[in-house]
C-alpha cells in the first residue's frame, strides 16, 4: 500500500499545513496516531449494511461477505453514509453504462465522513474481527477541508462537487409536538435527537453552525462532544449515523431531530409515519451544502474511477441522485477542480 507510507509521515504535519477548526484537527491527530499504531477504523458490528458489493450480474451481498469480497472489486467506493438509500440506483445506473460481460463489481462503504477520512489516513478498516487493509478508488464527503487533508496524505488531488442537499426538522406524523424551526430545539418539553458532533458531516459542518448561529449550541450540547451520548437534560447525540433519527421517532424515544430533507424521503417510502419541518435558506444551508468527490491518485483502478467521477457528472448520475431527493449539482460544479 504505498499510499500508506505517504499517509503516515503527511499526516503528521496536517495541523502545520492546514488552518483547520478543532474538530477536524483532532480527527487528524487522532489519525495519524492510530496510523503509527496500525489501528484501523472500526465498523460497529451492527452496520453490516453499511458494507456492500454490487455484483455485475444485478444482485449484491453485504456485510461479512461484502467485506471479504472488497479486495477483488472493479470499483471501491467509501462515500458519506447519507447516500446510502440512493447508492443501489446510483450504482446500478452505473454498472448499465457497460456491455454485458464487462459490468464492473463494485464495493461500497457508507459511513460518516469522519469515519471515512480516518479509514483512509488509518489505511483501512476493522469489521467484527476481519481487517481491510485498503484504500478506495473514490472518496466522497461532505465539506472540502476534509479533502485537503487528504491531499496532504497524497490520497486526493482534486474533486468536483456532484449534488447538494438541505436540513429540515423530523418530527412525528402531524407534527403533535407543534415543532416550528431551530428555536424550538430548546424547549424544555421537547426530547432531541442530534447527529454527533464528532463523526458526522451534517453536524460538524452545518448544523452546527446553525444552532450557534441561533446561541443554542452550548445550550443544547452542554459542552460535550461525544457519540450515543446525552448532552443537555432531554437532547441525545447518535453513536454512528443521524438515520437513526427516524428509528427514535417511529419508536416514541425523541420528538424532534435534525436530518437532512432527503432522510425524510427515505423515510417516508419505507413507510415512517413522520414529517418534516421546513426551514429557512439560513437555517436549512440549502444554499451551502455540498457533497463533494474525487478519485484517490495511485489506485488499484484508475480508469474505473475515471469512469466513475464521469458518471456522476452526467445525466444518468444527476438523475439517480434526484430521485431520493438530492438537489442536482450545476455544470460548474460538475467541472474538476483542482484541490
Amino acid at each position: 500500500m504505498k499510499k500508506m507510507h505517504v499517509a503516515l509521515v503527511s499526516a503528521l504535519s496536517l495541523l502545520a499545513a492546514l488552518a483547520v477548526k478543532p474538530g477536524w484537527a483532532d480527527e487528524a491527530k487522532m489519525a495519524s496516531g492510530a496510523a503509527a499504531a496500525g489501528k484501523l477504523e472500526k465498523i460497529a458490528d451492527d452496520r453490516e449494511h453499511d458494507i456492500r458489493v454490487f455484483r455485475p450480474d444485478g444482485s449484491d451481498i453485504q456485510g461479512d461477505a461484502a467485506f471479504a469480497a472488497m479486495p477483488a472489486v472493479d470499483l471501491s467506493i467509501w462515500v458519506a453514509g447519507n447516500q446510502f438509500f440512493a447508492m443501489p440506483d446510483v450504482i446500478h445506473a452505473f454498472q448499465d453504462r457497460f456491455p454485458a460481460g464487462k459490468k464492473p463489481s463494485v464495493g461500497l462503504i457508507t459511513l460518516p465522513p469522519g469515519k471515512v477520512i480516518s479509514a483512509m489516513l488509518n489505511g483501512g478498516w476493522e469489521f467484527r474481527g476481519k481487517t481491510l487493509r485498503a484504500e478506495p478508488d473514490i472518496w466522497g464527503q461532505v465539506a472540502l477541508e476534509p479533502a485537503q487533508q487528504l491531499k496532504q496524505a497524497g490520497l486526493a488531488k482534486d474533486y468536483l462537487v456532484y449534488m447538494h442537499n438541505q436540513l429540515v426538522l423530523m418530527v412525528a406524523k402531524g407534527n403533535p409536538k407543534h415543532v416550528t424551526g431551530i428555536a424550538s430545539l430548546v424547549r424544555p418539553d421537547l426530547r432531541v435527537m442530534l447527529p454527533n458532533p464528532v463523526k458526522e458531516g451534517i453536524m460538524r459542518e452545518y448544523a452546527r453552525k446553525v444552532l450557534e448561529d441561533h446561541h443554542e449550541w452550548q445550550k443544547l450540547s452542554a459542552g460535550k462532544e461525544c457519540e450515543s451520548c446525552e448532552g443537555a437534560p432531554n437532547v441525545w447525540f447518535t453513536s454512528v449515523h443521524h438515520r437513526e433519527i427516524p428509528a427514535a421517532l417511529q419508536a416514541g424515544k425523541t420528538d424532534v431531530g435534525i436530518v437532512w430533507a432527503t432522510e425524510v424521503q427515505n423515510a417516508l417510502k419505507g413507510g415512517a409515519q413522520v414529517d418534516a419541518v421546513a426551514l429557512p435558506p439560513q437555517d436549512s444551508m440549502i444554499n451551502s451544502v455540498n457533497y463533494y468527490g474525487g478519485s484517490v491518485p495511485g489506485s488499484a483502478h484508475p480508469q474505473m474511477a475515471k469512469d466513475y467521477l464521469r458518471f456522476l457528472a452526467s445525466p444518468a448520475g444527476q438523475q439517480a441522485y434526484a430521485k431520493h431527493g438530492f438537489l442536482p449539482a450545476s455544470k460548474a460544479d460538475l467541472k474538476q477542480k483542482q484541490l
